[in-house]
């Protein structure tokens, strides 16, 4: 309701405001007019019995003409307009029953119209409850009039007051003409709350519509974005693929120290355009809630061990010292989780850790802070003694694509998502990353997280030298290997690749090919491409699966593929295929996936070798 009304204020626009409802704005226009209208009719009455000497009911359209001015004003000032309405009909009620029982000591149509008129105005302003309750203070003390009535029984010293025609006709007709305003006014506003009421229903269907529109194009657009990040990841990452395979191949030729040199910085760059190309592949599955993270068997000190191989030898080369503390207690627990997010968490906010400090010291620590037997909780630290960062900017570092100033892009490079990566896989899990840094002194990082902990008892291996890939080379030389691979380039990677694992591969150029190769010819294994033309590699494994031959349908699968979709996993299992490999691969990634999966490999001859997370 409006504040601003004066108390000399008589406009119902200024009590008017767009805060209240329909109803609500019918009701106080109701008492602004029908108290005006009840203030002249009670006047004009009044003149009229005072002119034929009605002394009660002088008393009584007196007072209801003072109430009615009153009322008016405090409306006009403060539009309350409930509490108004209980008082006019708590005062209205009241002279009604001294008019019928003291001054006319009888029921006559003017008493019936103003049960009507109070029963309409009860119910209009104040609800279907206290409208039961003023109606029946007025129905019930006037049938009970007219029963003693009727028995004779009603006792009064009191004369009553007969009024003469012109009175009675004043009375009726005042109160008719009341009856008529309340239910034309309400009329009126019911019929424009219906009209209000279709126009919002019509307004809802529409927005409904537009509403289901926009997902529509939302879920479209997703589709849209997810099939272009597939396709650009393919497309980046085939050429990729080339350029890190054929880097990796002239490095295993022994090429001259100056040759060795340019190779590094190559297969460097080319590493680092896939990581930023990985970083926002990464950033979008978490963003898009597709994220699901695994329950795996793992060790943490192998898995610690197996993430800072890279950057310490990144940080040496910078100069840095490199230091990584894991707790010995952790290398005799074998937990439960996900080594592939916990590799991105770590091996992020380490290569963070390099790339701002320019002297000094990277110090990696994990330790055990509680082990309850059957979980352990392990806190992670990763600290620096690099640039730091002023502690306003803290939380900006990480939102996507933020760094912690424009020079500081500009200078170290990078997209600025590696701590938005860190914190939304942590935040995933119900963790947070806390951090703490003192400008130009250094940055510290660290984050808790809860293991499951195996309590059987772990069997631990005596580990040797792995066997290198030359020397069990030869074990491939009588494998029939197909390759399904429609891009020239890695075709010619892939033979160079294979040639130095004495594999000569066969090859299909699409699909179809590859299924009609597996029909008339005896293969070992076969290395799947995912995109490819006239029949794609989802659809070639699923024919090769249905084909009458066991040894045909049961050949192992290796799906090889650069894109980026987020289901591409299950996808690749659904269609039967036993394992995946995403471009650019490491040779040692593919080779253990072909050791483990050709089934004449003797294993006591050619031991497992334990897989780079």
């Amino acid at each position: 309701m409006s504040n601003t009304a004066s108390f000399f204020n008589f406009s119902i626009n200024r009590i008017l405001s767009g805060k209240q409802s329909t109803l609500d704005t019918a009701r106080i226009k109701l008492l602004y007019y029908g108290l005006a209208l009840s203030f002249f009719t009670s006047l004009t009455l009044f003149f009229e019995v005072l002119n034929n000497r009605y002394f009660l009911i002088g008393i009584i359209t007196g007072t209801l003409t003072v109430l009615s001015a009153l009322l008016f004003k405090y409306l006009t000032y403060r539009p309350h307009y409930r509490t108004i309405s209980h008082i006019a009909l708590i005062v209205g009620t009241f002279a009604y029953l001294v008019n019928i029982y003291v001054a006319k000591q009888g029921v006559d149509a003017v008493s019936v119209s103003v049960i009507v008129l109070i029963m309409l105005f009860s119910f209009n302003m104040l609800g279907q409850k206290m409208g039961y309750v003023y109606s029946a203070l007025n129905i019930v003390p006037t049938l009970l009039l007219l029963l003693l009535q009727n028995g004779n029984s009603f006792l009064i010293t009191l004369k009553p007051e007969k009024v003469d025609e012109s009175t009675f006709i004043i009375s009726l007709s005042a109160c008719l003409v009341l009856i008529l305003f309340v239910y034309s006014h309400f009329y009126n506003s019911f019929i424009k709350a219906l009209s209000q009421l279709s126009a919002t229903t019509e307004l809802q269907t529409s927005l409904t519509t537009q509403f289901e529109n926009a997902i529509e194009k939302a879920h479209k657009s997703s589709e849209a974005k997810s099939e272009f990040l597939s396709t650009m990841s393919h497309e980046i990452r085939t050429p990729l693929n080339a350029v890190i395979g054929m880097t990796d191949l002239l490095m295993m030729g022994g090429p001259r120290p100056d040759q060795k040199e340019n190779l590094e910085v190559l297969k460097f760059s080319a590493g680092n355009l896939l990581s930023i190309v990985n970083d926002v592949l990464d950033f979008n599955k978490i963003e898009s809630g597709k994220l699901i993270f695994e329950k795996t068997r793992l060790n943490l000190h192998d898995l610690m061990h197996s993430i800072c191989g890279g950057p310490s030898i990144t940080a040496r080369q910078k100069g840095l010292g490199f230091t990584l503390e894991v707790e010995n207690a952790l290398q005799r627990k074998a937990l439960f989780g996900d080594p592939t997010r916990i590799t991105q968490i770590v091996f992020n906010l380490v290569s963070n850790a390099i790339k701002f400090t320019t002297k000094g010291d990277i110090l990696v620590k994990v330790s055990c802070i509680e082990d309850r037997h059957d979980r352990l909780t392990v806190n992670f630290r990763v600290k620096d003694t690099g640039i730091g960062i002023p502690s306003e900017r803290l939380d900006l570092i990480f939102e996507p694509f933020v760094q912690e100033s424009v020079s500081t892009t500009r200078q170290y490079g990078g997209t600025g998502l590696g701590l938005a990566i860190v914190r939304r896989l942590l935040e995933l899990q119900g963790l947070k990353i806390n951090v703490n840094s003192t400008v130009n002194k250094g940055s510290e990082f660290s984050f808790n997280m809860e293991f499951p902990v195996a309590t059987e008892k772990q069997i631990v291996i005596n580990k040797k030298t792995p066997l290198t890939i030359q020397t069990e080379a030869e074990a491939f030389g009588s494998i029939r290997l197909l390759i399904a691979e429609d891009n020239p380039v890695n075709v010619m990677l892939m033979k160079k690749l294979l040639s130095k694992w004495n594999i000569t591969p066969f090859i299909a150029e699409n699909g179809e090919r590859a299924v009609e190769f597996v029909q008339y010819g005896n293969f070992d294994i076969i290395l799947m491409d995912l995109q490819m033309p006239v029949m794609n590699g989802f659809d070639a494994a699923i024919e090769i699966r249905k084909m009458a031959d066991p040894k045909k349908a049961n050949i192992p699968i290796i799906a090889l593929t650069a894109s980026a979709l987020f289901d591409i996993k299950e996808r690749v299992y659904n269609s039967g295929m036993n394992a995946y490999v995403s471009k650019p691969f490491k040779p040692d990634d593919l080779y253990e996936k072909i050791l483990n999966l050709v089934p004449q490999m003797p294993e006591a001859k050619y031991p497992h070798i334990p897989a780079v997370v």
